[in-house]
Order: structure tokens, then sequence, then C-alpha cells
């Protein structure tokens, strides 16, 4: 008796520890909701639970300013996300690909090489970064933005961790033998096993590059190719007078629906996909 009473108030502690950490988590989202039903002067006297009424006044506002061409940004952020999440796990899949199945000499010294890459920060190498923009005659471009997103040392070891967990060498060898060519066997047979590790980093990546406010501010300068973040940016250093926190909330709002929509779409291989790239048989 006693040690089935414990194990019931275990399992009641456990749940309400987790009920604690869902409802902290969701909090910010439920304040940004109210708040962005809310006008300037109401958010100004402070924190309130209670959905105002000015939900499409703040719209009306944020969509009809001419200085914040929302949609389009929009369209540029999902544009660029998804053309950064593409090519991020496509190329860092055929990279760790190449190094895991093929035993060429220096094959060590190349993954110890894009490790090492892995460390650098983007801020030490930004200024080379658009000196080379400008050059190539790829500044204030969009595909500047998502170009760059083929070579991603993280993505790279995610790929190669995830492929020494579910990638045989016999499955490959089968394939050769059978006659079929390389590059069709890493697209239909290889990224089909890799799969929930590439739905994982497909999430990641496409919230990397929504969130990244750094590079897109230097590369940028047109209002219309301007991305999510530098709007946000743009609006919260308005002046002074000008400055409506019912519309900073709004467009805050407006930013996280595309990343619910492609969480809802890949989440279901988000548990499988981590524990598969964080196991190594």
């Amino acid at each position: 008796m006693v040690g089935t009473r414990f194990a019931f108030i275990k399992r009641n502690f456990v749940y309400l520890c987790l009920l604690f950490l869902t409802i902290a988590s969701l909090f910010p989202f439920f304040i940004l909701l109210v708040n962005s039903t809310r006008n300037h002067a109401q958010i100004q006297r402070g924190f309130s639970a209670i959905f105002g009424v000015s939900f499409f006044e703040n719209l009306r506002k944020l969509l009809t300013d001419p200085n914040m061409p929302i949609l389009r940004s929009l369209f540029n952020s999902v544009f660029v996300s998804c053309m950064a999440a593409l090519l991020t796990t496509y190329f860092s899949a055929m990279t760790a690909y190449g190094i895991y199945m093929y035993r060429f000499k220096g094959r060590a010294t190349a993954f110890k090489t894009i490790l090492a890459i892995m460390m650098i920060p983007t801020q030490v190498s930004s200024l080379g970064f658009i000196q080379l923009l400008i050059k190539i005659k790829m500044i204030d471009t969009l595909a500047a933005l998502y170009i760059p997103a083929i070579a991603s040392p993280v993505v790279f070891f995610y790929m190669y961790q995830a492929m020494t967990a579910t990638l045989s060498y016999s499955i490959v060898e089968a394939a050769r033998i059978d006659g079929c060519p390389e590059f069709k066997t890493f697209n239909q047979i290889v990224l089909p096993l890799m799969k929930p590790a590439i739905a994982v980093q497909a999430i990641f990546a496409f919230v990397s590059s929504w969130n990244n406010y750094f590079i897109p501010a230097l590369v940028i300068n047109s209002k219309m190719k301007k991305t999510i973040p530098i709007l946000i940016a743009q609006l919260r250093n308005a002046d002074y007078q000008k400055f409506d926190m019912g519309q900073v909330y709004m467009i805050i709002c407006l930013a996280i629906v595309p990343l619910i929509i492609v969480y809802l779409f890949l989440s279901r291989n988000i548990i499988s996909g981590v524990s598969v790239g964080a196991v190594k048989e």
C-alpha cells in the first residue's frame, strides 16, 4: 500500500510539474495575443489578461502603413526561410553522405575542418561576406540570404551522426550492386531513410532563417526586400510620437503564424529525429 501510494503521489507530482511548464511556455504567447488586441494607451497602462477590442484596428494600421510593407515582408521571409531550409538540409545531408560512405584520403581532415568552421561565429566573417557580395553583385538581393545556407557545418554534423545511427553500408552496397547510380541512390534510398532527421533540421533551419536579423540588416537596403525581423526592429525604433505598441505586438503575432504552421506539419518527426541524431550505434 505504501509503495502504491508513493507511486501515485510521484506520478501526480510529475503531472503537476508538466502542467506548470506547459503554462509557463504558453503564457508569453497568451500575453502576445492579448496585447495584439489592445491599443497603445492600454498597453502602456501595464499587464492585463483581458482581451481588448483593437485587434482589427491594429491590423488595419499595420496593413495601411506605407512604410511597413508587411505582406511583402512576410512573403520575403517565408521564401527565404523555405529556401534556406531546403538547401541546408539537402546539401548538408549530401556532404554527410559523402564523408560517411566514401573512404578517401583526407576524409578525417575534411571532417575535422568542417567541425572547426562550426566554431567560428557569423559575426567574425560578416565583413568578408559583405565584401564578397559586393564583388559578385548580390548585395540587396534575397538570394544572398539563402544561398549561403548551402554550407551549414552544424546541420552537417547532425546529419552525419544520424547516418551513423540509421544508414547501413549494406543498403547502399546492395543498390550499387543492382546498378543504381550514386546520385539516384542518395535521392531515392538515403534521403527517405533520413526523413525524421531532415524534418527536424528543416524546422531548425526555417526558424533560424526566419529570426535572422543580423545578416539581412547588413545586406538588404530596399524597402520591398526587407524581412520580418527588419520590419519589427524598424517599427520598434520608430519616433516616439509615432511609436505604436499595438502595431508592434500585431506584427509579432503575424510573424509567429508561419512558424506554427511549419511546426504543425513537421512536428511528428521531431522526437524521433532528435533521438536518432543523438544516438550512435
